[in-house]
């Protein structure tokens, strides 16, 4: 049975989760005026840990540079008194830089070789950590994974992880696959929501929608973009997912991802919504705003548009 799920007017926040960043008076006033100017009812509490390169098989979340525990549990609870529903979403990167997509072990384990079964014995210690403290604080949601294109193949694990993760946390638990994978992913059914990230260009909006709405029919599974959004960066409008693209800033082309996005969704019935990238603990001066070429939306024009959408929808 799908779960019942309110259409998410969302926003992450406070990525990528920098020990001693939270918990301070600019990331209170971070969520403050995230709250305020776009008129969120949720957000995705994110944060990353590291392990040390895509084939190592610790993931140190207990170490620097992660948020600590009490700056994750004031993070929910400020976002709770501010009157937003919280999904908690711990994301495991690599030290080296590599992005975590490329997580990989062989298929068949091998002596002496790192193995898929000691990876995820130690991101299961990490994401039951966080599920417990997700259940602690009362979040609405939980998300087991992100962006693990590699990892997504390991279904028998995956099942595993949902199941222990079920057994400490009473919420909705969503995991959120990479563009393109939606329909790739062969366990939705262990989740209860499908959620993905939606860096797609314009010109792909028309078919990946149809890719999606066949997912979410097969699945009887409400869904929504974990994370979409675009650099206010010249030439971003056609890459919007690579954060590494050189261009000039461009408030513009920002603002032009997000209205095609939104006419393209707008009234789809299986559409539940979005948590846009991204808000940061610690905001640049709002004058910087037209020179910022990053994702956040504070002060640009994109905002205004994010703003009265949001307030469009009940």
């Amino acid at each position: 049975m799908a779960a019942t799920l309110e259409f998410i007017k969302g926003m992450t926040w406070g990525w990528p989760g920098i020990r001693g960043t939270w918990k301070t008076p600019e990331a209170e006033a971070s969520l403050r005026e995230m709250v305020d100017r776009l008129g969120v009812n949720w957000t995705a509490v994110a944060f990353s840990a590291l392990q040390d390169h895509p084939q190592a098989t610790e993931i140190r979340f207990e170490e620097p540079p992660t948020v600590t525990d009490e700056e994750v549990v004031w993070a929910v609870e400020t976002a709770h008194a501010l009157g937003l529903k919280v999904c908690l979403k711990p994301v495991v990167n690599c030290k080296n830089g590599t992005w975590r997509a490329h997580i990989c072990f062989f298929d068949h384990d091998v002596p002496g070789e790192p193995t898929w079964g000691q990876w995820f014995a130690s991101y299961e210690r990490f994401i039951l950590h966080y599920a417990r403290i997700a259940e602690a604080t009362g979040c609405e949601m939980f998300c087991v994974g992100c962006e693990m294109v590699q990892a997504d193949k390991r279904e028998r694990e995956w099942r595993a992880l949902i199941a222990k993760v079920r057994a400490v946390y009473t919420g909705l638990v969503t995991y959120n696959c990479d563009k393109y994978q939606e329909e790739r992913v062969r366990w939705w059914d262990a989740v209860d929501v499908i959620s993905a990230s939606g860096y797609y260009a314009p010109e792909r909006w028309d078919e990946r929608i149809a890719a999606i709405e066949q997912v979410v029919a097969r699945e009887q599974k409400p869904f929504f973009f974990m994370e979409t959004g675009c650099p206010s960066r010249k030439g971003s409008l056609r890459y919007p997912n690579d954060w590494t693209h050189q261009g000039p800033p461009s408030m513009e082309e920002q603002d032009r991802f997000y209205r095609a996005m939104f006419a393209k969704l707008d009234g789809k019935p299986w559409f539940h919504g979005y948590m846009l990238w991204d808000w940061p603990a610690r905001l640049y001066p709002r004058e910087q705003a037209p020179r910022d070429d990053g994702y956040c939306i504070y002060g640009k024009t994109a905002e205004a548009t994010v703003r009265a959408y949001y307030q469009s929808r009940p």
